[in-house]
């Protein structure tokens, strides 16, 4: 693997020796315990390749997208090797095969199985937010009142609430005041983050979320998201634009055809939602433009960033929610949505 000698400078870590001495480590791991071990260190949620990526965003910002695609390769090489390392140990210590067995007989084929499209879209959209320096987080999805809406500006008299069709539960915090429910978007983590954490912040956060709705070929009751958050002195909507464009060409292609128009939502303003030209991703040219939308997104709302301590005249963001389903339907061609969690053997085994 070729490694960016002028990347690896950077005082954030040396990503060609961690490379080293992880297959290092790996060549010498002689059981499947062992190897979990391993896996756990370098690729687990709290491993070292995460660490590396969080620490993206401490980096020169010239510095990042390079220090990103290093650290991408890295971590595919490590999955690579761990693949063909357990494959290897697998088969040392196989001792099903007995003498009551005829091995000279054709082997049963067996499916490996793979990830669940939707699993691999958000692998697919954080990889490529990782790599312009956000840092993945995740959060509850049994969430609060006070920060699933009256922090992002969504009071109880507001009308926005109206097309929330929220699921509550019944019961409440430790005070008995704040109800709470199932999370209808994953908004509520940019409120938790910000409490916590001075600008300038850079994340993503992939997760569930439910919404009392029917279902039918284009909703469900409850779907995968995708919330970002950009917030720093100096943020214009011209990064908003920037980073979504970005984000679109590496899904979808560098043809591709973007779309910015005026929306409505609580917490930012203004705000705007951003499409596609589909037959600019088929390649159709005979057809007129059919633009999709992809995701709503907008300037985060002073009120907001007021509610969290931040100051808003110095600060300024962005934020953005993606659904993950739609996404996987247009880049795989899929017209139901319900198709992903019927558990369809016959669907599931394309991916």
């Amino acid at each position: 693997m070729r490694m960016d000698k002028d990347i690896l400078k950077t005082p954030a870590t040396d990503v060609e020796q961690i490379l080293k001495t992880a297959l290092t480590e790996l060549g010498s791991t002689k059981n499947l315990d062992a190897l979990n071990d391993w896996r756990i260190r370098y690729l687990g949620r709290k491993g070292i390749v995460i660490q590396l990526k969080r620490s993206i965003s401490k980096l020169p910002e010239k510095e990042r997208p390079k220090f990103g695609q290093v650290i991408n390769e890295t971590s595919k090489t490590l999955e690579e090797q761990l693949m063909k390392h357990e494959t290897k140990i697998s088969s040392s210590n196989d001792t099903s095969v007995s003498d009551d067995i005829d091995i000279t007989l054709p082997g049963i084929p067996i499916n490996n199985g793979s990830l669940h499209p939707i699993t691999q879209t958000i692998r697919e959209i954080c990889e490529s937010f990782s790599s312009m320096g956000f840092e993945i987080i995740e959060g509850p999805e049994v969430e609060l009142d006070y920060y699933n809406f009256q922090m992002l500006n969504i009071p109880k008299h507001h009308p926005a609430r109206d097309g929330f069709n929220t699921l509550w539960i019944d019961k409440q915090d430790d005070e008995g005041e704040t109800p709470m429910l199932l999370r209808t978007h994953t908004s509520p983590m940019q409120i938790r983050t910000m409490e916590k954490q001075d600008p300038p912040v850079r994340m993503i956060v992939p997760g569930k979320v439910y919404r009392y709705e029917a279902t039918d070929s284009s909703h469900e009751w409850h779907f995968s998201q995708i919330e970002g958050l950009a917030v720093d002195q100096g943020i214009t909507f011209a990064d908003l634009k920037g980073t979504l464009y970005e984000f679109a060409r590496k899904l979808f292609g560098d043809d591709v055809k973007v779309r910015f128009r005026c929306d409505y939502f609580p917490f930012v303003e203004p705000g705007a939602e951003m499409a596609i030209d589909w037959n600019s991703r088929t390649g159709d040219n005979n057809k007129e433009e059919n633009w999709i939308e992809i995701l709503g997104a907008g300037m985060v709302h002073p009120k907001v960033l007021k509610a969290v301590g931040y100051d808003s005249n110095k600060y300024t963001g962005f934020a953005f929610g993606i659904g993950v389903e739609r996404i996987s339907m247009l880049k795989n061609n899929i017209d139901d949505i319900r198709l992903f969690y019927n558990n369809d053997v016959r669907f599931l085994s394309q991916f």
